[in-house]
């Protein structure tokens, strides 16, 4: 049987920059996953945002981190992951979300946020061709900023291995056992490892995971679709959320990335709960009514393709992370509501600080807002 440190189950999102960081740190890192090759589950699903903008203080500091990462990574590690510093607007087309807006700037500054609220005016300077009709004006936060998470896996992937990081594909985790305090073994459909702690970091199917460490994790996915279209010529920075209803979807989020594709994602409404990654007939109209109403100049650009993700939603919109119980083998990092690509890599920092040392970077108070633990039944983050 092969031992390790630390065994983590998913080389997503949120596993890879964990195993990385492991890795660096010295550790012995074992990655298992069902999947191919790294990034193969919802990681390739996601749009590529990454912000700190934020309403609950323990994302807003836990991305700041990765923003560090990202914004660092192609100097430090050589790997062109295509980072863009372009920001987050949310615009406002009516009071109720210009007051949200403006509410949430308090917390958002006090956590060091570079975030104003900018008039119609203000507004439209940083996004020209914004739909100005019943604008009121919206919040920039320039230090916000966008990635490739096909690139982003790669390059976590390729440095992991550098650092002695190993990986197990094609093993699905069938059975996991805790010796008393000292070890685990997980069972795979391949064989059996041993490691002193194992991570769940199984994205989608962390509940899957979960059950096999004895736990109910309130981790349930529904399916969001995004698209991507041909490139043009850069003519906006930020990354834009639409915060209005339409008929079938609630918020509406775009930007182009490096190359000058558009790359486009909503929410549907009601949700879509399961686990299908299937395409549908519906998304690509609703996505294109809002689109151009936003941006009337995009009416002729032509969509590419379209795609299917998984978003594995806790009940009051925030990850767990933490360790199970008192066993100091057993931890959960689950449930980031479509956010592991930006949470990730603070995450994965975070982890690796509550394994060596037994207490998270950021401030435990503020760490605890991800507690496996807390009430679910409070409000959800008002910025999904």
């Amino acid at each position: 049987m092969k031992s390790y440190d630390v065994i983590v189950i998913g080389a997503g999102s949120v596993g890879l920059p964990t195993a990385f960081f492991l890795g660096e740190a010295g550790l012995k890192v074992l990655v298992v996953d069902e999947l191919a090759s790294p990034g193969q589950g919802q990681n390739k699903s996601a749009i590529g945002g990454v912000r700190a903008t934020h309403s609950d203080p323990a994302k807003i500091q836990v991305c700041q981190l990765s923003l560090e990462v990202f914004g660092t990574w192609q100097e430090i590690y050589g790997d062109d992951i295509h980072f863009q510093r372009g920001g987050y607007s949310f615009p406002a087309y009516s009071e109720k979300d210009e007051a949200n807006l403006k509410e949430l700037l308090t917390i958002q500054k006090r956590y060091g946020l570079n975030i104003d609220y900018l008039d119609k005016n203000g507004i439209l300077e940083i996004l020209p061709g914004l739909n100005p009709n019943e604008l009121r004006g919206g919040t920039y936060s320039p230090e916000d900023a966008n990635v490739s998470p096909l690139l982003v896996a790669g390059a976590f992937y390729k440095q992991g291995m550098r650092v002695g990081v190993q990986f197990a594909f094609g093993e699905k985790v069938i059975g996991i056992k805790a010796n008393g305090q000292i070890s685990v073994e997980v069972v795979t459909t391949r064989g059996t490892y041993s490691a002193g702690k194992v991570l769940n970091a199984a994205g989608a199917f962390a509940k899957e995971v979960g059950k096999l460490m004895g736990l109910d994790l309130p981790v349930d996915p529904d399916c969001h679709e995004g698209g991507v279209t041909e490139p043009v010529r850069r003519f906006f920075k930020p990354l834009v959320v639409d915060m209005r209803e339409f008929p079938g979807s609630k918020n509406f989020y775009f930007y182009q990335e490096a190359a000058g594709h558009i790359v486009f994602c909503l929410t549907p409404e009601p949700i879509i709960p399961g686990y299908s990654r299937n395409s549908t007939s519906s998304f690509l109209p609703q996505a294109a009514r809002r689109l151009i109403n936003l941006f009337p100049r995009l009416r002729n650009i032509r969509v590419r393709r379209t795609w299917r993700g998984l978003y594995p939603m806790t009940p009051d919109g925030v990850p767990i992370v933490d360790k199970v119980g008192d066993t100091p083998t057993l931890y959960v990092a689950a449930g980031f509501c479509g956010q592991g690509l930006m949470l990730g890599p603070g995450i994965g920092k975070n982890i690796v600080s509550l394994m060596t040392t037994g207490k998270p970077l950021i401030p435990e108070e503020i760490f605890a807002s991800f507690s496996l633990y807390r009430d679910f039944t409070r409000p959800a983050e008002v910025l999904k």
